[in-house]
């Protein structure tokens, strides 16, 4: 098994490599395009020649049948889009029309991803030889042999890729991208089961979806997850990028027909989800709040212009279902903020007794903001009412490099547990991590939400050394300090004054 994991992380960084080529000559966001397009080709090409082969085998002759591939929940491909046609002209000069045509050809065969696939591939400033080389390495990769395998492999490299792009597209990044230890944290605390309805509003790239589903076959047993999806994206190219995603995935969304803004045009009107799991751009504004003041949506009060968070949350709230739970990334500053009407709303909001949890987040999480985020979650008939668990996770997670921090398995499962002994009410608070308050408890903190009023500080274990000495040793190392400052300072200066400057 571990040969295989060191195979998957070998293949995908090859190819992230071998593309990496491309950076510098085309636009990042049409780079993208032409990465995550090659993906979907080679898996429903791939896809496709195994239920041909299948077909054939048969001897019915339903093997030019699109139905026959339909009912399998397979894209149909059409000859000049089989990777066997791409493959055999990786390396002549047309290699780019060759791929342009053959994604027109799915989106005529395949009307669900009619302006969807991506069609750059012969863009002047795409090296044709480089993009060959790409070809290759997707047409020569033992991996990808074994057809059952090769699902689960592009499913991974894809969202590596992903990760990847919104490492290197900093800001721009985080419109697409939640990071991976996030939505697992979101997921895990959740736990969406068979059959259930999911709903992201804001859903990206559809990181969130991905996620149930590998929860709910990890938990299920099935191969399979059977999972009723609904989202909704405003940036056209991240829609696009959602709706290849589930393809790959073979995961049956509803995105609607069209990239929409939520707010303004809400594309799953009646829908009651089961789960909602959203990250949505933090602070978001201006989000026509003057021609929404009517809406239904806003039973607890109308959210400000300048600011979003509380229209998202919701938004949310309106969507879920009897029994439904929300988990959403927010900005901090919802915790606390009393201004235009905020306040007002987060505290009838929690006198409707819907929030359940708090986790404040270390910060660096993120590829686009550095910024402290928080994961509250909102629950209709929750297991413990009255009750709202507050944990400090802010220590948590380790550098990954000299910029970013992630969540550990280990972290992720901490939180997961801590949260499931509340809800059976065996939690015991932990000082400086987790607490249980009463929303009288709330109150008392005029409906603030930050977890570090409620958790306290950590305490500090007696190491034997009497508080005096401790303190007088201290003293003296700090002064210690300050005083080999000087004399850096100092030398400094001498050095600065050696070569003409002054300081």
């Amino acid at each position: 098994m571990a040969d295989k994991t060191n195979a998957n992380i070998g293949f995908e960084k090859q190819l992230w490599d071998a593309a990496c080529v491309l950076w510098g000559h085309i636009p990042a966001a049409e780079y993208r395009k032409v990465i995550i397009g090659l993906i979907f080709l080679r898996y429903i090409s791939g896809a496709f020649d195994k239920r041909y082969q299948e077909l054939v085998a048969d001897g019915e002759g339903f093997e030019d049948d699109r139905d026959a591939y339909a009912m399998n929940g397979i894209f149909f491909v059409p000859q000049e889009a089989r990777w066997d046609t791409i493959a055999a002209a990786a390396h002549t000069p047309e290699i780019g029309l060759v791929i342009d045509n053959a994604m027109r050809a799915i989106e005529a065969d395949n009307k669900t991803l009619k302006n969807v696939l991506p069609k750059n591939f012969a863009n002047p400033d795409l090296d044709k030889m480089v993009l060959g080389d790409v070809v290759d390495i997707f047409t020569n990769s033992i991996e990808l042999s074994d057809i059952s395998h090769s699902k689960d492999l592009l499913g991974r490299t894809y969202e590596y890729c992903i990760q990847q792009f919104a490492e290197k597209e900093g800001v721009g990044g985080g419109e697409f991208y939640t990071p991976a230890s996030i939505v697992k944290t979101l997921v895990s605390i959740l736990r969406p089961f068979d059959n259930c309805r999911v709903y992201d509003c804001c859903c990206g790239s559809g990181g969130m979806f991905v996620q149930s589903a590998e929860f709910v076959k990890a938990h299920s047993g099935k191969r399979q997850a059977i999972l009723s999806v609904y989202g909704q994206e405003a940036n056209a190219d991240t829609w696009k990028m959602a709706k290849i995603n589930m393809a790959i995935r073979g995961i049956d969304a509803d995105f609607g027909p069209y990239h929409a803004d939520t707010f303004t045009n809400d594309l799953h009107p009646t829908l009651k989800a089961d789960f909602i799991l959203a990250n949505p751009p933090f602070n978001y504004r201006p989000w026509n709040q003057e021609k929404l003041l009517e809406d239904v949506r806003w039973k607890y009060g109308i959210p400000p212009a300048n600011n979003a968070n509380y229209a998202w949350i919701q938004h949310m709230i309106h969507h879920l279902a009897p029994n439904g739970k929300i988990g959403l990334v927010l900005a901090n500053g919802a915790l606390s903020t009393q201004t235009s009407g905020e306040g007002k709303i987060r505290k009838n909001i929690i006198e409707d007794d819907l929030v359940e949890g708090i986790i404040a987040l270390p910060t660096q999480l993120f590829y686009s903001v550095t910024i402290p985020v928080t994961l509250w979650f909102i629950t209709k008939g929750k297991q413990q009412p009255g009750k709202t668990l507050f944990i400090d996770a802010r220590s948590m997670g380790h550098m990954v490099d000299r910029t970013h921090r992630d969540l550990s398995e280990e972290d992720i499962q901490k939180l997961a547990d801590t949260f499931e002994s509340f809800q059976n009410g065996t939690l015991e608070d932990v000082k400086g991590f987790c607490h249980v308050a009463s929303i009288e408890d709330i109150a008392k903190q005029d409906y603030i939400l930050t977890p570090g009023r409620y958790v306290g500080i950590a305490e500090q274990e007696d190491d034997g050394e009497p508080f005096e000495e401790k303190m007088a040793r201290l003293t003296s190392e700090l002064s210690e300090m300050f005083e080999k400052s000087h004399e850096l300072e100092d030398q400094i200066r001498k050095n600065l004054g050696a070569i003409g400057y002054e300081i």
